[in-house]
Order: C-alpha cells, then structure tokens, then sequence
C-alpha cells in the first residue's frame, strides 16, 4: 500500500500544479456561485405605471394596489388623467405603459405584457362584479365575506410546488456536473497512461512497483482531485445560494442528497477510471486515444442523457430500473434521489451493485492494463488484451 500512495501523491502533486487545474477549478467555482445567484440577480423588481381615466378611478386604483402583495417585487404607480385624449398623450410619450378608460378600454402603445394584462383584467373584474352587484340589489361587501373560505389543505408527496422546482434544479446541476468531471478527470487518467507508455516511462516506473500498484495509484490520486473539485462546486453553490438569497430555503434533505451525489461520483469514477485507463493502456500515441476511447465515452453520455430525461420522469419504469442497474445508476439514482423520496432499500441495492461493478471493472481492466501497457509500437487489439487478461 506504501505503493499505492505513493504514486497516488504524484500524482496529485503534479496535476494540482498545473495552471489548468488551478485555473480550471477557480473558474468552476466562480462560474457555480454566478449561476447560483443568477436567478437573484436577473429577477428583480416589477414596476408597472398605469393611467386611469373616469369616474370609477377611485375603485379601479384600489383593486390594482391591492394585488401587490407585501414583500413581493411588485410597484404599481397609478397617474390619472382627465380625459381620454391626455390618457392617450401619457401613452405615445411613454408616460404610461398602459391607460385605462372608464374601465372599459385599454388603451397601449402595443400589445400589453402578460404580467400587465392579468393585472389590468383582474381590476377590472373585481370593479365590475361590484357594480353588478350593487345593480341587482346586493351589498359587495357582504358578498365579499360570504365568498372568503378557508381553503382546503395540500398535502403533497413531493414537497411544494416551489420545492419541486429547487429540486428540478439540484437534479439538473447534479448530473450536469457528475457527467462533466467523470468526463475530465477520466480523461486525464486515460492521458497520463498513454503518456507514460509512449514515453517508456512506465517501463522506468514498473521496475519499483507493480502494475496494479501504479494503475491503483493513479486512480486515487486524480480521484482524490476529482473530489476536491465536486467538494467545493457543492460548498460554493450551497453558500452561494443561501448568502444571495436565491433559495431562501433549501428543500428537506438537500444536504443528504448532496452528500449523497458525492458518493455517486466515487462510485461512478471507480468504474469509468478502470475502464478509461485498460483501453488507454492498448495505444502507444494520444492521437489514437479519442478513438479507442469512443465505447466508453459512449457509455458515459448514454448514462447522461438518460440521467437528464429521468428529471422530467424520475418515476418512469426505465428510470427505475435503470436507476439500480449499473453503470447507469451513478447518473440517474441521484437524480432521482434529487427529485422524489426513493426507498432507502432501492438507493442500497443500486449503491451495491455498483460497488460490484466498480469491482469487477477495476480487477478486468487492472489485468488489460498489467498486459498491455508494456506492448509500445502497434495498438493492442482486443482479442489480445482480453484474452491475455483471460
């Protein structure tokens, strides 16, 4: 194990230091806590002027303030005007967004937003059932009081609407960036081996440990950078959406299904670092390394793409399914864990199966790598390989 760690702490030492990691990771740190305050930042106030003209004025003014909800981003200034020709005036100059006459006509210099118009017929409505009322006999207000009821309880099985949509969001992020660093920190597993076996270096490097050693070595020390990286893409983006207020309130849970996603990540990297680092073991140049790592790479954006379709379906029998057979699942159970409550026994069996998968692919692909990597000149096929490793 002395081995082991100590290739794993060169190679930590050597990436950490290259301007790419540090950069790359101060850029990815900076860029989460923008998106995380994105939603803050971009949302801002609503400011609405609107001009009144006749005399249910005084009616029309109060149903407009009163939808404007203590707390919300939401100002409406209301301007009134004497007649129909001034209001119209407000309007061309851009005094006004909107001009109302008589509660009768909108008058606009185009088509009134959706946002505007809701407001405008909303006012409009509750001054005309006033008046109605008030025609066939009947006081508005006690009318008003008859129709205040208690509404009725909501129970959902999801959290709140505006819940479900944070955690939409947390899905969506999750697998964006799992599939992200699978993808770079696999692919530099693939490179350094490579690398190592065109320059001989690995030659060098076998005659002081063993094959497995050096390959296990290599698999924990990017896997220990990978780590950090998600470790703190997850602080920042947490910190970042508390401290700006974007989400005020996290969901229940969230901290567990971070926790969680990083698990996921180990899991899935266990896998995919084997798997990228045997078939970068068959070539000898990084020329021929995008094309034998073609299958994998295939594999990864498969799990991907169905990890992004699960958060619109994360109860769908293929998102089910697929959330516990691996590799799959290293993509979708946390997106599914992300978006609905899934049973305790489910989030084992697939963290089970993909620990024995995991497994299975680090012993195949250390024997390919132990065969080949000292093959230098033409690539390995794979008939050798496995059957070497056989």
């Amino acid at each position: 194990m002395n081995a082991v760690a100590l290739v794993a702490r060169r190679e930590i030492s050597v990436r950490s230091r290259t301007k790419g990691y540090r950069y790359g990771l101060l850029v990815t740190a900076v860029l989460v806590a923008v998106l995380a305050a994105l939603p803050k930042l971009m949302g801002g106030g609503t400011d609405y002027t609107v001009g009144l003209v006749g005399t249910q004025t005084d009616r029309l003014q109060a149903a407009l303030t009163a939808q404007v909800q203590p707390g919300a981003d939401l100002t409406i200034k209301v301007t009134r005007y004497a007649g129909e020709a001034a209001a119209r005036k407000a309007v061309a100059d851009g005094d006004v967004e909107a001009a109302v006459v008589e509660n009768a006509t909108v008058i606009s210099k185009t088509v009134v937003g959706r946002g505007l118009s809701v407001i405008l017929d909303t006012a409009h409505r509750m001054v005309a059932t006033e008046e109605n009322l008030t025609a066939a006999g009947l006081d508005p207000a006690k009318v008003g009081q008859a129709q205040q009821v208690r509404p009725m309880k909501e129970v959902t099985l999801n959290g709140s609407g505006e819940d479900a949509t944070v955690r939409t969001v947390i899905a969506v992020t999750i697998v964006v960036i799992l599939f992200m660093l699978l993808m770079q920190i696999c692919t530099w597993v693939a490179m350094g081996v490579v690398e190592e076996k065109g320059s001989r270096i690995v030659e060098i490097l076998l005659t002081a440990v063993r094959p497995w050693q050096l390959l296990a070595g290599k698999v924990i020390g990017l896997g220990v950078l990978g780590l950090s990286q998600i470790l703190v893409i997850a602080a920042v983006g947490l910190v970042a959406a508390q401290v700006t207020g974007a989400v005020p309130e996290l969901p229940d849970g969230t901290y567990g299904v971070v926790a969680g996603a990083i698990v996921w990540f180990l899991l899935g990297y266990a896998f995919y670092a084997a798997m990228y680092a045997a078939i970068a073991s068959l070539v000898s140049r990084q020329e021929e390394l995008s094309g034998v790592l073609t299958p994998a790479t295939m594999l990864l954006m498969v799990s991907y793409l169905i990890g992004f379709l699960a958060v619109q379906s994360p109860d769908g029998t293929l998102t089910h399914v697929l959330s516990i057979v691996p590799p799959f699942s290293g993509m979708v159970m946390p997106v599914r864990a992300a978006v609905i409550e899934v049973p305790l026994w489910e989030t084992g069996l697939a963290m089970g199966l993909m620990l024995l998968a995991a497994a299975v692919m680090l012993l195949a692909g250390g024997r390919i790598y132990q065969r080949a990597v000292l093959r230098t000149g033409a690539r390995v096929r794979w008939r050798e390989a496995l059957s070497s490793a056989s």
